[in-house]
Formats: structure tokens, C-alpha cells, sequence
């Protein structure tokens, strides 16, 4: 059986890059999202119960930027 690929037609609900980049900017002021306090430090005492895998511990260890 053969089948014929059918012409892409332009359809009213694909946007370009532009027009969503500018849809984005128009509705930016409308997505204002209230301004939280920041967090209070914790004090490293505080935290503990985290438990690190060894292969984790060695994978970190073994990439440059962290350990060697």
C-alpha cells in the first residue's frame, strides 16, 4: 500500500517563537507571586540522620569539580 504524505497546513494555534516570547512578556505582570521571607539559617548541629550510599560518597569524590 502507498501513501502520500499530505501537505503541512498552517494551522491558527501554532505560534512562533516570537509571538509566544511576546504573549509570555504580556502576561508576565499578571503571574505575580507574593514575596516569601527567607528561610532561617540552620545551624549544621541541627542537621543529621542524612545517609550518603557509598558509591555515591566515591562517585562524588571521583568528579573533579568536588573531590579529585
Amino acid at each position: 500500500m502507498t501513501t502520500y504524505p499530505a501537505p503541512r497546513e498552517r494551522h491558527e494555534s501554532e505560534l512562533s517563537l516570537a509571538q509566544l516570547c511576546g504573549d509570555g512578556a504580556r502576561m508576565a505582570p499578571h503571574w505575580v507571586s507574593p514575596v516569601s521571607p527567607a528561610p532561617a539559617p540552620v545551624s549544621p548541629s541541627l542537621i543529621h540522620g542524612v545517609v550518603i550510599p557509598a558509591a555515591s560518597a566515591r562517585l562524588i569524590a571521583a568528579t573533579a569539580e568536588y573531590g579529585g
